[in-house]
């Protein structure tokens, strides 16, 4: 957030030089002619000028600071606590003003501009300064480092000081009402999860201790030898729905349509969460550029697996590296039984060469638009699986909002 130069309690007397100058003068003039009154103002204004500077040139050494918050992943629409730490670890008392700057996105609950507040240190004393910030839109947001005026008690002096890192901020997309959404299934086996006989060794859902009766090939040895006794694998059942979330930025960036980007990201989301809570293993790909981050996510279906993909979801940019034909070629790998859900902002050719690598792969898939178009029976017939737009899968509340 782009804050205003805040204003500093400083006497311009102090700080004109003319008007030092002119002291000097009338101090001068008050000498030559044994005016004892001049003589001690005079005196007395140099020697709060000089002393002043003197003290604010000393102020800053032992001055430190640290900014934390109480949470860095967060929602749009809630809030988190930046807590910022001034400390005097020095005799000399200083005047303290300090301000942090925020993006745009992370608002302050008091409605101010910016952040900024001001107090005198004593010796060896702390002071504490809390602000709440609330989450405005999608993405990876920074605090900055806190920036510091310290001086003399007056302030006539100040001396600026920064300290710290940034913090970053990840917000995910906001979480919609989605309707539930049945996915065709290859399975293995039609028993339920708990009753299947057969065992899926690529999810592996943690370790346990190892039973004897067990096959030694199950056997962890990384965690045996870390727990010093021996550990066994557990794996979730081969019936396990395995989804996975595909999104298409190209159409996007090259149409601009960045509200229909936030949109489709809220599904996206949202129906990633719905897959965690039915029991589902979730993983996702995209061609969008991903700030400080990987494009791809394998299944799992562990929370911290569902934080990683709200994760991936807060950090893509509306900016394509590459196509999602090369995306899929190149880096996916998916396991039997797999389903798809893709999205994109319209059915174009990328969405057709898209269609034509999950059929060659067998994978069944779900396709969701966008844009204002309603999606007909013969596009859904070319894609080869079913076409809907993104006010189909929304609830009312979702379409709303």
């Amino acid at each position: 957030m782009a804050m205003e130069d805040l204003e500093t309690r400083i006497p311009s007397i102090f700080l004109v030089t003319p008007v030092l100058f002119l002291v000097g003068v009338f101090l001068f003039i008050a000498l030559l002619n044994g005016q004892r009154d001049l003589t001690v103002l005079t005196l007395l204004v140099l020697g709060i000028s000089i002393g002043a500077k003197v003290w604010s040139r000393l102020s800053v050494s032992g001055v430190r600071c640290s900014s934390k918050v109480d949470k860095n992943r967060l929602f749009p629409g809630e809030s988190l606590l930046l807590h910022v730490s001034a400390e005097n670890a020095k005799f000399l008392p200083v005047w303290l003003q300090m301000r942090v700057q925020v993006e745009d996105a992370l608002e302050p609950s008091s409605g101010e501009k910016g952040l900024s507040s001001e107090c005198g240190l004593l010796w060896y004393q702390q002071a504490q300064f809390t602000w709440e910030l609330v989450a405005r839109r999608r993405g990876v947001h920074h605090v900055e480092p806190a920036h510091m005026k310290v001086g003399d008690p007056f302030g006539f002096f100040p001396r600026e000081k920064r300290t710290g890192w940034d913090i970053p901020v990840i917000v995910y997309p906001r979480l919609v009402p989605v309707k539930r959404l049945s996915l065709v299934r290859r399975d293995f086996f039609g028993i339920p999860g708990a009753k299947s006989p057969v065992q899926d060794p690529i999810y592996i859902l943690g370790t346990r201790d190892y039973q004897h009766w067990r096959p030694a090939r199950h056997i962890h040895w990384k965690a045996s030898a870390r727990h010093n006794r021996l550990q066994e694998k557990v794996f979730e059942p081969s019936e396990q729905e395995k989804v996975l979330l595909v999104v298409d930025v190209s159409p996007f960036e090259r149409d601009k349509q960045s509200e229909s980007f936030e949109r489709t990201l809220e599904v996206v989301a949202s129906l990633a969460v719905q897959f965690y809570q039915r029991g589902c293993a979730v993983g996702f790909v995209t061609n969008g550029v991903v700030e400080g981050g990987a494009s791809l996510l394998a299944m799992g279906r562990s929370p911290q697996h569902l934080s990683s993909l709200l994760e991936i979801l807060a950090r893509l940019n509306m900016k394509t590296d590459g196509t999602l034909a090369d995306t899929l070629y190149r880096a996916l790998e998916l396991p039997w039984g797999a389903s798809c859900v893709h999205f994109s902002y319209e059915q174009d050719g990328d969405t057709a060469t898209a269609a034509r690598y999950f059929r060659h792969k067998g994978i069944p898939t779900l396709y969701v638009v966008s844009s204002s178009r309603v999606p007909r029976e013969r596009d859904a017939q070319e894609l080869g699986g079913p076409l809907y737009g993104l006010d189909e899968i929304c609830t009312g509340e979702a379409q709303k909002a």
